[in-house]
Protein backbone atom coordinates (compact mmCIF):
# COMPACT_ATOMS: atom_id res chain seq x y z
CA UNK A 1 0.00 0.00 0.00
CA UNK A 2 1.44 3.62 -1.37
CA UNK A 3 0.74 6.23 1.63
CA UNK A 4 1.49 9.71 1.29
CA UNK A 5 2.43 12.62 3.68
CA UNK A 6 -0.06 14.85 5.19
CA UNK A 7 0.71 17.97 5.16
CA UNK A 8 0.25 20.32 8.00
CA UNK A 9 -0.44 24.41 6.99
CA UNK A 10 1.40 26.22 4.60
CA UNK A 11 5.36 24.66 4.49
CA UNK A 12 6.44 27.97 2.87
CA UNK A 13 5.56 30.01 5.99
CA UNK A 14 8.15 30.83 8.82
CA UNK A 15 8.81 28.22 11.27
CA UNK A 16 10.94 27.24 14.30
CA UNK A 17 13.10 24.05 13.68
CA UNK A 18 15.57 22.17 15.41
CA UNK A 19 18.21 20.11 13.68
CA UNK A 20 20.48 17.58 15.55
CA UNK A 21 24.15 16.25 14.29
CA UNK A 22 26.17 13.68 15.76
CA UNK A 23 29.31 15.59 17.41
CA UNK A 24 30.16 18.46 18.50
CA UNK A 25 30.74 21.81 16.68
CA UNK A 26 32.69 24.55 17.61
CA UNK A 27 31.49 27.91 18.48
CA UNK A 28 33.40 29.56 15.44
CA UNK A 29 30.72 28.16 13.55
CA UNK A 30 27.87 30.03 14.81
CA UNK A 31 28.41 32.82 12.39
CA UNK A 32 27.37 29.90 9.27
CA UNK A 33 24.46 29.05 11.35
CA UNK A 34 22.93 32.99 12.05
CA UNK A 35 19.83 32.87 14.09
CA UNK A 36 20.50 29.31 15.37
CA UNK A 37 20.99 28.88 18.88
CA UNK A 38 23.66 25.84 19.12
CA UNK A 39 23.81 23.90 22.01
CA UNK A 40 26.10 20.89 22.46
CA UNK A 41 24.33 17.78 24.36
CA UNK A 42 26.37 15.75 26.85
CA UNK A 43 25.37 12.64 24.21
CA UNK A 44 27.92 14.12 22.06
CA UNK A 45 25.28 15.85 19.79
CA UNK A 46 25.02 19.10 18.63
CA UNK A 47 21.44 20.65 18.62
CA UNK A 48 20.67 23.99 16.26
CA UNK A 49 17.25 25.57 17.00
CA UNK A 50 15.63 28.67 15.91
CA UNK A 51 13.50 30.53 12.93
CA UNK A 52 13.63 29.54 8.95
CA UNK A 53 12.36 31.53 6.77
CA UNK A 54 10.91 28.89 4.37
CA UNK A 55 11.64 25.37 2.39
CA UNK A 56 14.42 26.76 1.04
CA UNK A 57 16.05 28.38 3.69
CA UNK A 58 15.78 25.62 5.32
CA UNK A 59 17.65 23.75 2.22
CA UNK A 60 20.04 25.69 2.64
CA UNK A 61 20.62 24.90 6.28
CA UNK A 62 20.95 21.23 5.06
CA UNK A 63 23.56 21.83 2.82
CA UNK A 64 25.63 23.63 5.31
CA UNK A 65 25.45 21.06 7.59
CA UNK A 66 26.26 18.32 4.84
CA UNK A 67 29.50 20.20 3.51
CA UNK A 68 30.25 19.83 7.83
CA UNK A 69 30.47 15.94 7.33
CA UNK A 70 29.01 16.15 10.37
CA UNK A 71 26.23 13.20 9.96
CA UNK A 72 22.80 14.07 10.22
CA UNK A 73 20.32 12.43 13.32
CA UNK A 74 17.32 14.46 12.54
CA UNK A 75 15.08 17.78 11.55
CA UNK A 76 11.89 18.37 12.81
CA UNK A 77 9.78 21.79 12.64
CA UNK A 78 8.97 22.15 16.73
CA UNK A 79 5.53 24.28 17.03
CA UNK A 80 6.55 27.19 19.71
CA UNK A 81 5.11 26.88 23.25
CA UNK A 82 1.67 28.21 23.83
CA UNK A 83 0.96 30.98 25.99
CA UNK A 84 0.72 29.98 29.32
CA UNK A 85 -2.81 31.23 31.05
CA UNK A 86 -3.35 32.16 34.20
CA UNK A 87 -4.29 29.86 36.92
CA UNK A 88 -8.02 30.15 37.41
CA UNK A 89 -8.64 30.52 33.70
CA UNK A 90 -9.81 27.66 31.71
Amino acid sequence: MKTTPTLIGDQDEPGRYEIRLKGHLDDRWADWFTGMTITREANGETRLTGPVADQAALHGLLRKVRDLGLPLVFVVRVEPEPAQRPAGNP
